[in-house]
């Protein structure tokens, strides 16, 4: 394995990934406010700190799930296929946003209780 090459892959990974976690965490937040904002003023009721302590770990879990576009990333970029896939990466952006999202609905409804209106 050629270290030079995989120091620029990682590296070319980190510069690519970093800025758009900035995007990811805002948008699972902008998912968390939509579902407070739609249950409230019931929703308020379930504001504690062992809710906030929920939402910190689920957001450090998020940013860990974040991070499993790494290896694919990096794997990618050491194959034949460097060019294509740092076109395309984008996709593996969306898909991994958009899972995030609906995992981050579910937990929102269930933190806030919107099922049971």
């Amino acid at each position: 394995m050629d270290h030079q090459v995989l120091r620029e892959s990682v590296t070319d990974a980190i510069r690519y990934w970093e800025p758009r976690r900035l995007a990811y965490n805002a948008f699972l937040a902008a998912v968390v406010l939509a579902y407070f904002w739609i249950g409230y003023p019931a929703s308020k009721a379930a504001l504690s700190v062992d809710a906030a302590l929920t939402i910190f770990v689920l957001a450090v879990m998020a940013n860990v799930a974040y991070c499993s576009a790494y290896p694919v990333d990096v794997f990618a970029q050491m194959s034949g296929y460097r060019r294509l896939w740092q076109e395309h990466r984008w996709v593996l952006f969306i898909i991994g946003l958009s899972f995030a999202g609906v995992l981050t609905r579910f937990f929102a409804i269930a933190m806030f209780q919107l099922g049971s209106r």
